[in-house]
C-alpha cells in the first residue's frame, strides 16, 4: 500500500505541474487580448464619436478607412445602448447556458474536445498533454499490478478528453477480443506513432510500465518545450495585433486631417 500511495503522490504531483504549465501558457495571451480588446472598444465607443462631429463639419468625402471605422463605431454605440442592453445581456447568458448544456452531452463534449485538438497552435499542445496523462496514468496502473482491462477503463475515465476516452474504450474492446494494446491505439489515429511503437516494445519485452513512464516523461518535456515555444511566438503576435489595431485606428482618424488643407481650399 505504501508503494502504491507513493506512486499516486508522484503521479498527482506531475499532473498538477503539467496543469499549471498549461494554465500559465494560456493566461498571458488571454489577459493581453482582453486588455487590447477593451482599449479598442473604448476608443471606438467614446473617442471616435468626438472626431465624427469634426469630420461632419468638413463637408467633404472622407477616406474609405475612416468611413469604415465610423460605421464600426456607430454599430458598437448602438449595440450597447441602455434600453436594449438587458436584452443583449440575456442573449449572451442564454447562449452561454446553451453552450454549457451542449457541452454536457456526450456528442457535444466529443465535438468540442475534437475541435480543441484541431485548434491552431494550441491543438498540438493539448494533444501532447492528453498523451502524457494517458501514458502516466496507464503506467502507474500497470506498475501497481492493476489488470490491463481495468487499467484501460480507469485511464479512459480520467483522460480529460472525449476523443482520447473513446479511443481508449475502443482499444479496450479490441484487447478483450485478443488483440495487443499497440494495434488498436495506432488504428485510432489519435496516439503518435512513437507512443504506439514504445507500447509494442513494452508488450514484447514485458516492460510495458517502464515504457509508458518513459513516454510520459518524454511528452512532459515536449509540453514544456511547446509551451516555451508558444510563448515566444505569442508575444510578438500579440504585439503586432495590438499595433495594427490601435495604429490602424489612429491612422484612419488622422487621414482626414491630412486632407484638411484641400477641404478648406
Amino acid at each position: 500500500l505504501d508503494t502504491v500511495l507513493q506512486r499516486l503522490a508522484a503521479y498527482l504531483e506531475n499532473a498538477d505541474k503539467l496543469r499549471r504549465k498549461v494554465k500559465g501558457a494560456l493566461i498571458y495571451p488571454i489577459v493581453v487580448s482582453t486588455i487590447a480588446g477593451s482599449v479598442v472598444v473604448f476608443l471606438l465607443t467614446f473617442v471616435i464619436p468626438i472626431f465624427k462631429s469634426v469630420f461632419d463639419s468638413f463637408g467633404a468625402t472622407l477616406p474609405a478607412p475612416t468611413r469604415v471605422l465610423l460605421q464600426i463605431s456607430d454599430f458598437l454605440r448602438n449595440f450597447i445602448k441602455f434600453p436594449q442592453l438587458p436584452i443583449e445581456i440575456g442573449i449572451v447568458i442564454a447562449a452561454f447556458l446553451g453552450y454549457k448544456k451542449f457541452a454536457g452531452t456526450k456528442k457535444g463534449r466529443y465535438f468540442i474536445d475534437n475541435m480543441m485538438l484541431k485548434m491552431p497552435l494550441f491543438g498540438n499542445l493539448l494533444k501532447k498533454v492528453a498523451v502524457a496523462r494517458f501514458a502516466r496514468t496507464f503506467g502507474t496502473m500497470i506498475k501497481s499490478g492493476v489488470p490491463i482491462l481495468e487499467s484501460l477503463e480507469i485511464v479512459a475515465k480520467t483522460a480529460g478528453n472525449a476523443v482520447i476516452e473513446e479511443s481508449v474504450y475502443k482499444a479496450r474492446s479490441s484487447i478483450r477480443e485478443g488483440e495487443n494494446i499497440a494495434g488498436p491505439l495506432k488504428a485510432s489515429g489519435v496516439f503518435p506513432p512513437m507512443v504506439c511503437q514504445m507500447i509494442a516494445v513494452g508488450e514484447e519485452t514485458g516492460a510495458l510500465d517502464e515504457m509508458l513512464v518513459k513516454c510520459a516523461d518524454f511528452y512532459d518535456n515536449e509540453v514544456e518545450a511547446a509551451i516555451s515555444g508558444l510563448m515566444s511566438l505569442i508575444e510578438p503576435l500579440l504585439i503586432v495585433f495590438m499595433g495594427l489595431a490601435i495604429g490602424g485606428i489612429v491612422i484612419a482618424m488622422f487621414m482626414p486631417l491630412f486632407q484638411l488643407g484641400d477641404v478648406v481650399g
